[in-house]
């Protein structure tokens, strides 16, 4: 299956897909696939467009063809995900409520996302703080959540050069991203 890598304020992301269709999302690609595909093929444009449009204004959202493999169970919750809107969040209480399950079986769902980012598993946050993301509780994943959340709580920026080179989402050069500590 073809992929790329995508840098993004949060770091390289390799993007998986097939034809058309995404098939996945690695947030913490290896770092032997870095700056390589698994073949020519390109990334579909598409997909690129709705990726880079999203990481410059969370507002922009995604209407792409996605196939994510799982259970019955975590398709009922990924579905439930793309219903949250940008800006706002949901406990894994309230989904599970909503499933008829038990917050920690959506916790679970979350974790086995293929899809991070488009399908927002990141908007899923426990009752007293943050809960954990792509299954980490602590250290880099989590600093992507927090920027994530950071960066769809935003209002749109205006797009020019100026804009971008005093842009507050750059990377920090401790390797921490501003908005997330």
């Amino acid at each position: 299956m073809p992929q790329t890598l995508l840098e993004t304020p949060i770091g390289p992301i390799a993007i998986h897909w097939n034809g058309e269709t995404l098939t996945g999302v690695d947030l913490d690609p290896p770092v032997a696939s870095a700056g390589a595909g698994s073949g020519p093929e390109t990334m579909p444009s598409a997909i690129r467009q709705q990726l880079t449009a999203y990481f410059e204004q969370a507002s922009a959202g995604f209407d792409l063809p996605v196939v994510l493999v799982g259970t019955e169970f975590q398709q009922r919750v990924w579905a439930e995900l793309r219903r949250i809107p940008a800006g706002e969040t949901r406990t894994y209480g309230e989904i599970a409520r909503g499933l008829g399950s038990a917050a920690r079986a959506v916790g679970q769902a979350c974790r086995a996302n293929p899809c991070p980012i488009v399908v927002p598993c990141h908007r899923v946050v426990a009752v007293n703080g943050l809960g954990g993301f792509s299954g980490d509780t602590s250290g880099r994943k989590l600093e992507v959540k927090r920027w994530l959340l950071s960066h769809e709580a935003r209002k749109p920026r205006p797009c020019s050069r100026q804009a971008s080179e005093s842009d507050p989402l750059r990377e920090d050069p401790r390797g921490l991203f501003p908005d997330a500590v």
